[in-house]
């Protein structure tokens, strides 16, 4: 029987490929690519595993290095998030632990139950099939609940954001719909960035709209390599702070999905210093 560990680490790789996919990522599978014509497939298992087609050329896919962006589950943004995941996967464990070896469901019949009510959270169709098996009801409980807490994106309050560096954030708000609803009247828009001053574990940022610090606040982590190298002592915190704003987080993308549209929203980042003077 799988252990609790790793059934919590296959439901959390889920809800992942789900809040990818709903912060307008594509996510290739190999029934997808059986249907492709040769030339158009991405996806192929080859001899020495699978690969994928990038820059005219076939690649391992455990060798990829250009355009991938790096999600750190383990930041203090995605705490929630794991906690939910957490919580769920031990009552499924439980579940699946009461029952004898021959009506208990494989891993696999787990993880695609829980990838339909995912899937059709981001509006996919559901292909019908022998794959999906109902479960029984103590094991399906925990995971219908853990669809239905994701399926109301204010109920974590977070959204995934793409910075001009080779790394995800996780932009974490206790008003979720106050961004979206002021993202939505201002699709691009300025926001001012500061490290909050607290003694944490993992430093903090903050962002807040500029011309109106009162319509929302999210807050998110940079990774521990980034935050360790501003926090180095041969230059000034100050500084190095100041580079990170200016080139890292000077632009991030965040991907919203309206039912069939998704939409797009930049948060620029402009500090006053940089802004020509007149006069």
């Amino acid at each position: 029987m799988v252990t609790e560990a790793a059934l919590r680490g296959y439901l959390l790789e889920e809800v992942l490929a789900w809040l990818l996919r709903s912060s307008g990522y594509d996510l290739l599978s190999a029934a997808d690519e059986d249907e492709k014509v040769p030339e158009r497939q991405v996806l192929a298992q080859r001899y020495n595993g699978l690969a994928v087609r990038g820059r005219g050329a076939w690649h391992q896919a455990d060798a990829l290095a250009h355009q991938i962006s790096l999600v750190d589950l383990s930041m203090p943004d995605f705490e929630g998030l794991r906690t939910l995941v957490s919580s769920e996967a031990k009552l499924a464990h439980q579940a699946l632990s009461t029952l004898s070896a021959g009506s208990r469901p494989r891993v696999y019949h787990v993880r695609s139950y829980l990838r339909q009510p995912l899937l059709q959270v981001v509006g996919d169709d559901i292909p019908l099939g022998e794959d999906l098996l109902t479960l029984p009801l103590s094991v399906a409980e925990p995971l219908d609940r853990l669809a239905e807490r994701l399926s109301s994106r204010s109920t974590l309050g977070l959204v995934l954001a793409f910075p001009s560096a080779p790394f995800v954030v996780g932009l974490a708000s206790e008003n979720l719909y106050g961004f979206v609803n002021y993202a939505r009247e201002h699709p691009t828009h300025t926001v001012h960035l500061r490290r909050l001053p607290q003694a944490a574990s993992h430093p903090v940022w903050q962002l807040r709209p500029a011309e109106d610090p009162s319509a929302y606040a999210m807050t998110f982590s940079l990774p521990e390599q980034v935050e360790s190298w501003i926090l180095a002592q041969d230059e000034s915190i100050a500084s190095r702070t100041r580079w990170i704003k200016r080139s890292v987080l000077s632009t991030m993308t965040i991907y919203w999905l309206d039912g069939d549209h998704a939409l797009t929203f930049q948060l620029r980042y402009a500090p006053a210093e940089l802004r020509e003077q007149t006069g």
